[in-house]
């Protein structure tokens, strides 16, 4: 296998249903720094409700279809969380548990048509609501439990609906 010179220095792997390695290349710099401002915006929402947990991308999550997944940012709730590491197994491995909010961005080098298939992935694996951020085309692809797929623009309001009661982004102010 041969790893291009960005490559070989820090390569986040996910494992998916079928349980393929795959091998992502780290985030550019601009792309890190916005999920870094949006991160901080739900970990500041977080801090004030102290409803439950906010992780970054270094956290792995098994999926009950044995996929591995580590979503840029993801929430879940206290509840959830606490239950889930009642499971001393589950405090060595990558828990089995699904956050109930995730955000992915699709970074220059991702397929909007790969990443779109990782969202639906989290949302039949029980994800209550997700959130696509498509970097280059300046759209967000907000998936919901019902199913349904709302898009919207970067200067759209993006709420955490009942997910994050009283969570509000757009995208255009963190810019």
């Amino acid at each position: 296998m041969h790893f291009s010179e960005e490559q070989r220095h820090v390569l986040k792997i996910e494992r998916n249903a079928n349980g393929e390695i795959i091998f992502m290349s780290p985030s550019f710099p601009h792309i890190s720094k916005f999920i870094a401002k949006i991160s901080f915006e739900v970990f500041l929402w977080n801090k004030k409700l102290k409803t439950g947990d906010v992780f970054d991308s270094s956290a792995g999550f098994t999926l009950p279809n044995k996929a591995v997944r580590s979503p840029d940012i993801s929430w879940l709730s206290k509840e959830k969380w606490d239950l889930a590491m009642t499971d001393e197994a589950n405090k060595r491995r990558f828990p089995h548990v699904v956050p109930e909010f995730v955000i992915e961005v699709k970074s220059d080098s991702d397929s909007l048509k790969q990443q779109k298939e990782k969202m639906e992935e989290w949302m039949v694996n029980g994800c209550l609501l997700s959130w696509l951020i498509d970097y280059q085309g300046e759209k967000v692809f907000i998936y919901k439990k019902d199913g349904s797929i709302d898009e919207k623009s970067y200067d759209d309001a993006l709420t955490g609906e009942n997910i994050l009661p009283g969570f509000s982004l757009r995208i255009k102010d963190i810019l």
